[in-house]
């Protein structure tokens, strides 16, 4: 791993927050930052996150991020201009990055997810990452089977109403849906 990088660790914290959007029978999981910890992402959480005007969320929740270059491309495109141009200052400021893989992703995820999601999770095996983002249900799936921990745009917004960094979940979560 390069040396910019250093070890990051994360602890639990036990939450009695609940509602509808987040049942009590499904525990949240937040994030403590406790040092520096590798993150990789997948392109929805950052998206979603940009396209409401959170995506410094992450950088304060997380420090920074490394992506894998499908992630980047698909990023790129995004059609909301202010989360490109928000996601373009990220990376230009050093706390989001392309990182190349150094192996092939396996057909195994190429057939069972989309590329971001693959190169992704591709990236957070290689790079030994503590966390990777990611929303779809499908990629969650699989790095729970790859023993991979995983978080993503709700727990970033769950992190943030805790702390006092957002006033209300709920409307965060509305605009997320619009």
């Amino acid at each position: 791993k390069p040396p910019e990088w250093p070890n990051w660790t994360a602890t639990r914290s036990v939450s009695q927050w609940a509602s509808a959007a987040f049942p009590a029978s499904t525990p949240p999981m937040i994030l403590t930052l406790t040092a520096t910890m590798l993150v990789v992402s997948n392109t929805s959480p950052l998206s979603n996150l940009a396209i409401i005007g959170r995506l410094e969320l992450v950088r304060e929740q997380l420090g920074a991020g490394i992506i894998p270059p499908a992630v980047q491309a698909e990023l790129s495109r995004n059609p909301n201009l202010d989360a490109r141009a928000a996601m373009r200052t990220a990376m230009s400021d050093g706390w989001i990055r392309v990182m190349p893989l150094t192996d092939p992703v396996s057909q195994e995820l190429l057939q069972a997810l989309d590329i971001g999601e693959a190169e992704a999770l591709s990236l957070a095996m290689q790079a030994k990452a503590a966390l990777v983002l990611l929303d779809e249900s499908a990629a969650r799936s699989r790095a729970a089977q790859l023993g991979i921990r995983f978080t993503g745009a709700l727990g970033i917004l769950r992190w943030a109403r805790q702390t006092g960094r957002i006033p209300a979940l709920k409307m965060e979560v509305q605009r997320l849906r619009n």
